[in-house]
């Protein structure tokens, strides 16, 4: 015999059908103009595209971190020099194949990102961004010392060579290393939305939420802290690694305090704690300040300031804001 429940859920999980089947449209249509991008454009442009899905990776991690744990960080310009650094060594110095050090970027980045939690458990708010303000203004200042000179180049820095294009496949170099870049950022964001859904996810998720909940329901506060911070730190450490990789160049003075804010705007721009944001925050840090530049080079930076401005008016929530917003009145259409 039906209850009267029973028309409510059916209708329920009918109305969910249409929004699944939108979410999964939506991936596959953006995933297919990843994939035919690189064909009507130069190979300059494929390379400022390329910096966008890096970029995008590198504020994903900063997400995981701040927007998933709702630790703030001002310093992962430093994790993204580490992993820049460890493939450019890796590479020129070992002579390790380029996809190999990204691996080795993530696991690196990883441990100092775990050290660094560790001691910045005692700190929250303002005094953990001073904190993280800190390592990434020392960082450039570190690479530059002699006594690391003879491994980071000191301020010379490290020239790469750009790899060749692998299997004879009838494409450039920055073709190429678009869609190696697009290969590593769809498995990273594959491995970012299981973590959030899986129960270290939800975890971390509570602390942001509720820390003193989440310490009476058995989480381990100092663990699960620390682990966000080494998890954030690989995924903008692997970003790193790409960037040296695609630059074929790194040097102290690419890794400044600036590229730490510009992550941050990023993650601002595109939603805080909505991770396909990271795509869209990221093309806004590379063109935007070209257009800006476009319109005047002395008042460049004044004028990224007014774009910048009128996009947290119109969107207070970021992209992510406005795309959740559109879905929620699709909803209420089904």
């Amino acid at each position: 015999m039906a209850t009267s429940n029973e028309p409510i859920a059916g209708a329920r999980a009918a109305s969910s059908k249409p929004l699944l089947s939108l979410e999964a449209g939506a991936f596959a249509a953006v995933l297919l103009a990843l994939a035919i991008l690189p064909m009507f454009l130069t190979d300059f442009t494929t390379f400022t595209v390329t910096k966008v899905l890096i970029y995008a990776l590198a504020i994903m991690g900063l997400n995981m971190l701040t927007g998933i744990n709702g630790q703030f960080s001002l310093g992962h310009g430093a994790f993204f020099a580490a992993g820049a650094y460890t493939t450019a060594i890796l590479m020129e110095q070992v002579g390790v194949n380029y996809a190999l050090t990204l691996p080795a970027a993530a696991l690196i980045c990883f441990g100092l990102g775990f050290l660094f939690g560790f001691p910045a458990l005692r700190l929250e708010g303002i005094y953990l961004a001073l904190a993280t303000f800190a390592l990434a203004v020392a960082t450039p200042q570190l690479l530059k010392l002699s006594i690391f000179q003879e491994v980071t180049g000191g301020v010379m820095g490290i020239l790469l060579y750009k790899p060749e294009t692998p299997f004879g496949l009838p494409i450039s170099q920055d073709k190429w290393l678009y869609y190696f870049t697009l290969i590593v950022g769809l498995f990273l964001y594959w491995l970012a939305r299981n973590l959030v859904a899986s129960r270290t996810g939800r975890a971390l998720m509570a602390i942001r939420d509720n820390p003193i909940a989440a310490r009476s329901m058995g989480v381990n506060l100092a663990m699960y802290k620390a682990t966000a911070f080494g998890i954030s730190a690989a995924f903008t450490g692997v970003a790193g690694g790409l960037f040296a990789i695609v630059i074929s160049f790194v040097a102290p003075d690419s890794f400044t305090f600036f590229i730490s804010v510009s992550f941050l705007v990023g993650m601002v721009i595109g939603g805080v704690g909505w991770l396909p944001g990271a795509l869209i925050g990221a093309a806004f840090i590379v063109y935007v300040p070209n257009e800006a530049e476009k319109i005047s080079q002395g008042l460049s930076g004044a004028f990224f300031g007014v774009f910048l401005i009128l996009m947290i008016y119109l969107a207070p929530n970021g992209a992510g804001g406005l795309i959740q917003a559109g879905v929620a009145r699709v909803k209420r259409l089904f």
